[in-house]
């Protein structure tokens, strides 16, 4: 199988993104320029072009092992959405109450940053901003609804930023079988992911910029990346690799892969969506302890994902992990529980990412200016703004920009490591076990798991 071909085989976004595909040209040779980056993600892109913003004459220079948005950045649920990328408890230890309320402030104000950049730049990416709904479907998720939106309060959001909504309100705007309620915010954006992460990279290379694609880096050093027919000479490297970064040397601990996957519908009929609704287009998501999440796609789709835990031994990434037939399974039969309209949609796309969860679960951006080494990541699944934060946040600090932004908690955050194996092996598939089955638990007896309570400290924030 040839590239092309692979490559559109990741996702449904990255199936539509290269129907045209022509690979950029990899790296040979030695190539002197300011900053260096790796990693043609989110996080590098961002962060290239934002360095475009701050100083219109640096000379940028991207090296990406495959091609633009093949990782997480290519296949992720499409919510441009708010919500700190960790845990408010962690950031609190540097930032204190006010860094955690600044914290949650930059993540809404960065959906409409992107959005600007999207009609600057003229991503045609199918940018639709209506807000989002998480929805609860037994009594157990409601009162988790209401417990997050309390939550949500004491870090700073006001009563314009995420109100709870009733069963009628939430099927006003989409009919989902069994709803009881939930909470709404305006806060939150629907995307084609791939879509966005090609068309920036475009916006980069309008800008000046280079990418080189299939130029995996080897090595990463301070003023050098070595890749194997070249290498970058820089003053600045910034590592953009998240959950990849595991695979760098020394570097196996640094974070969790943990895989989300998704699946597809074919296109609905006009009679289906008339039956759904959905007209504003507003992701959801379900208040499960393993949830799933559905945005309409531009195209008319339902694509929905979650969870299924998918880890190896030792936090390998292998392409041929990314469809799981059993958790593919369970996610088809939650498109047919929660939208009956599409029982009988076939499905046309199955696959899965992974993204990078710290051990604190909490995300951070860290630039030595002695080494000229910089880096950023760990979004838990957060990463479609928090990765345009980062970005921001490094082109300010690699340019001497005094910002906002720098004075962010997750600025010069550094995770400990994960736990050698098999402990982490064994860690993960029992907190997957428990969660699942606190699910199923849920299901059968419309009341809480108590079981819960053995993992509770361990599960991210939401």
């Amino acid at each position: 199988m040839d590239d092309h071909a692979r490559y559109r085989q990741r996702s449904l976004w990255l199936d539509g993104a290269l129907a045209e595909f022509t690979p950029r040209r990899q790296l040979t040779g030695h190539v002197d320029v300011d900053v260096a980056i790796v990693g043609a993600g989110y996080t590098g892109l961002w962060t290239a072009y934002a360095l475009t913003v701050r100083d219109p004459g640096i000379r940028v220079a991207v090296v990406e092992a495959e091609t633009v948005g093949y990782g997480a950045s290519g296949r992720n649920g499409g919510f441009v959405s708010a919500g700190i990328a960790g845990e408010a408890r962690v950031y609190e230890q540097s930032g204190g109450r006010d860094g955690i309320v600044r914290a949650e402030r930059a993540m809404i104000d960065g959906i409409d940053w992107i959005g600007e950049v999207v009609a600057r730049e003229a991503i045609d990416c199918g940018w639709t901003k209506s807000g989002a709904y998480r929805v609860a479907t037994s009594a157990p998720q409601l009162t988790r609804a209401k417990t997050g939106l309390e939550g949500k309060r004491a870090r700073g959001y006001t009563d314009d930023d995420a109100w709870f909504v009733t069963a009628a309100e939430i099927e006003e705007e989409v009919r989902i079988a069994g709803v009881l309620g939930g909470t709404y915010t305006p806060h939150c954006a629907r995307a084609d992911p791939a879509r966005l992460a090609r068309g920036l990279a475009e916006a980069c290379e309008r800008r000046g910029l280079v990418i080189y694609e299939r130029s995996p880096a080897t090595s990463i050093r301070p003023g050098l990346v070595t890749c194997p027919d070249g290498s970058l000479r820089a003053d600045i490297v910034v590592r953009a690799t998240e959950a990849f970064t595991t695979r760098l040397p020394g570097e196996s601990r640094s974070y969790l892969p943990i895989a989300s996957h998704m699946l597809a519908t074919e296109p609905l009929s006009a009679g289906a969506w008339d039956e759904l609704g959905w007209a504003g287009c507003a992701p959801v998501a379900d208040q499960r302890y393993q949830f799933v999440y559905a945005q309409r796609t531009p195209d008319g789709r339902i694509a929905l994902g979650g969870r299924g835990l998918t880890y190896r031994r030792g936090g390998a990434i292998r392409e041929n992990d990314e469809v799981q037939p059993s958790v593919h399974a369970r996610l088809e039969q939650a498109l047919r529980r929660l939208f009956p309209a599409a029982s009988d949609a076939p499905i046309s796309h199955r696959w899965g990412c992974f993204f990078a969860a710290p051990r604190d679960w909490s995300m951070g951006i860290e630039l030595d200016r002695a080494s000229g080494l910089a880096c950023a990541g760990g979004y838990s699944g957060h990463g479609v703004v928090a990765s345009s934060l980062a970005g921001r946040t490094l082109a300010d600090l690699i340019t001497g920009t005094a910002s906002e932004l720098t004075g962010l908690p997750w600025v010069g955050h550094t995770s400990r490591r994960w736990e050698p194996e098999p402990l982490r092996f064994i860690a993960t598939h029992a907190i997957a076990a428990v969660t699942a089955s606190a699910d199923a638990a849920e299901d059968r007896t419309n009341r809480p798991a108590r079981r819960i309570r053995l993992v509770r400290r361990w599960l991210p924030g939401r």
